[in-house]
């Protein structure tokens, strides 16, 4: 049975998402093109521009839905879950081609467009609702602003995962997130809450 036609499109589409997001991450939106990602998506040039009409809508494409190409298990608010996402994210880099292309994207989005920093601001949400729940588990210290401080998360680990990019292609990034957590956690933290934070598995808990 032929595949439908509205079906057929979805996966074309979905298809050159990703051929994009590999160019990108590859070569960067100024080292991209629209032959590259068509070669790697094996689409011809009508197939392209039914879906996307320039570079630029690809980029963009890719960076407006960041947060849904990963999928984080949720288990739980408060400390933990901060640091987890922290460090899931850190594998995602590694192995998501469409998180990480849009990534790097965020960074270079000056290079195909006006900066829109929403991509950002999406992640300074969900880190200050887990800021949130810290606060009312009695988790953080009684003067920590918690919007304050996830605006300042986002941008340590912005600036975290490029210098660890340009280093060693992410392989050391979970080794710099130890060395983040072990400054923030006693700046923001209580006791009580430094006490309940474990890194992943495999890694030592942080002291108390």
């Amino acid at each position: 049975m032929a595949e439908p036609k509205q079906e057929r499109a979805v996966r074309t589409r979905e298809v050159i998402l990703t051929a994009a997001a590999e160019i990108f991450d590859e070569f960067g939106y100024s080292g991209a093109s629209i032959s590259k990602i068509m070669t790697r998506a094996n689409v011809t040039q009508g197939g392209m521009y039914f879906h996307f009409k320039s570079k630029r809508e690809l980029a963009q494409a890719v960076l407006a839905h960041q947060q849904e190409f990963v999928a984080h298990p949720a288990e739980g608010f408060g400390l933990q879950g901060l640091v987890d996402l922290t460090f899931f994210t850190a594998h995602q880099l590694t192995g998501n081609v469409l998180f990480r292309a849009s990534v790097r994207l965020a960074v270079e989005q000056g290079e195909f467009g006006p900066s829109d920093d929403t991509a950002y601001q999406e992640w300074v949400e969900q880190l200050y609702l887990h800021l949130r729940a810290a606060r009312e588990q009695g988790e953080l210290l009684s003067d920590v602003d918690e919007r304050e401080f996830a605006n300042v998360l986002v941008g340590a680990y912005t600036g975290t995962q490029v210098f660890s990019n340009i280093a060693s292609a992410y392989a050391d990034l979970p080794e710099r997130l130890v060395s983040m957590w072990r400054y923030f956690l006693p700046a923001i933290a209580t006791s009580q809450g430094r006490a309940r934070v474990r890194l992943p598995s495999g890694t030592e808990r942080f002291a108390a």
